[in-house]
């Protein structure tokens, strides 16, 4: 596929056919994904490959308790697992909310990958400031979307989900996780029941300006062939 067209199609898909995928696919999707960039390029990530029933179901299951409580704060007003403005810790979680696809179906999902990290690697650079860090994800991150582009090249389809982290001494010794590593993401892969189209997104006018936060909008050329 083009890469434009790659990117532009690879939309969060959850519920995928019985068709296995081939190991030569896997593989080759992983090794595209290995030329993500890292911070020094340390590449800290390392892949874990989940195919046991029962290990699937519990991360499963520690994934769609967060799941739920993720519905529950948007459902009370609040922007789900906001650090600026969180929810209340006594937010009502109802039994009656949607599930999440791809875990209610997790044992048929072709294949499920658990991307960690080694904290060694990661430089965090914003770890002083007085917020929450977010810029060691700049390491790890690059790589896991990767990971979809590459699939999504392959006729693939998947799904990047991070409710497992939440849950990582569980899920830590559920997998081995040494010690000094994170839970990065819980990735489905598979051929999509319904193949994804374009996808919709802002408009670069709505997040791109010059010089300033506040400054006017970057706006497209009023001449399409500029820039070519």
């Amino acid at each position: 596929m083009e890469l434009s067209d790659v990117m532009r199609t690879t939309a969060a898909v959850r519920a995928f056919t019985d068709d296995p995928v081939p190991p030569a696919v896997l593989h080759r999707i992983l090794d595209d994904a290995r030329f993500a960039p890292s911070g020094g390029n340390q590449q800290g990530w390392h892949v874990t490959v989940v195919r046991d029933p029962a290990t699937r179901r519990r991360i499963a299951d520690l994934s769609a308790a967060v799941w739920r409580r993720y519905l529950a704060e948007q459902a009370a007003g609040y922007r789900a697992f906001s650090v600026v403005d969180p929810a209340p810790p006594d937010v009502e979680v109802p039994d009656d909310l949607p599930p999440h696809a791809m875990f209610e179906h997790i044992e048929s999902v072709p294949e499920v990958l658990v991307v960690s990290a080694d904290l060694r690697t990661l430089a965090v650079t914003d770890r002083d400031l007085d917020r929450p860090s977010v810029v060691g994800g700049a390491s790890i991150y690059p790589f896991v979307h990767n990971i979809l582009l590459a699939a999504r090249n392959q006729g693939l389809g998947g799904v990047l989900t991070t409710f497992l982290a939440a849950n990582e001494p569980e899920v830590g010794a559920l997998l081995h996780l040494p010690r000094g590593h994170a839970l990065v993401a819980l990735l489905g892969l598979g051929t999509p029941v319904h193949q994804p189209t374009r996808l919709r997104r802002r408009a670069v006018e709505e997040f791109t300006t010059i010089d300033r936060i506040d400054g006017p909008p970057l706006l497209p050329p009023t001449n399409p062939g500029e820039g070519g």
